[in-house]
């Protein structure tokens, strides 16, 4: 099984964060993948991205409109989307990945 990994993020780190996550993680087991999201929300992180998961992911989605720490994403097929793309969009956010539409994270 595929494995997708994210995280999620939005200035109040309320509604938004927990909704985006949600979103590519249904839209995520729909296409056939194995999904962890990480949430940075008011309440800080959580359900925090493991090194092993980021070594396992095919690909990674950053839905987020803050800064988000992605130095652990390097070598990784990347794609960056606002968190309201994932809410409004999430489906189409899936397909991207599927179809390739990432680029390696080297900053």
């Amino acid at each position: 099984m595929k494995k997708l990994i994210g995280v999620a993020a939005c200035p109040a780190g309320i509604a938004h964060t927990y909704i985006a996550a949600e979103t590519l993680i249904k839209f995520g087991e729909k296409h056939g993948y194995e999904v962890k999201i990480e949430t940075n929300g008011a309440g800080g992180v959580e359900n925090r991205l493991t090194k092993e998961d980021i070594q396992e992911a095919d690909a990674v989605v950053i839905a987020a409109d803050t800064r988000v720490e992605l130095e652990r994403f390097r070598g990784k097929q990347i794609l960056f989307v606002s968190s309201s793309d994932a809410i409004h969009r999430g489906e189409k956010v899936i397909q991207m990945v599927i179809d390739g539409e990432t680029e390696e994270f080297n900053p």
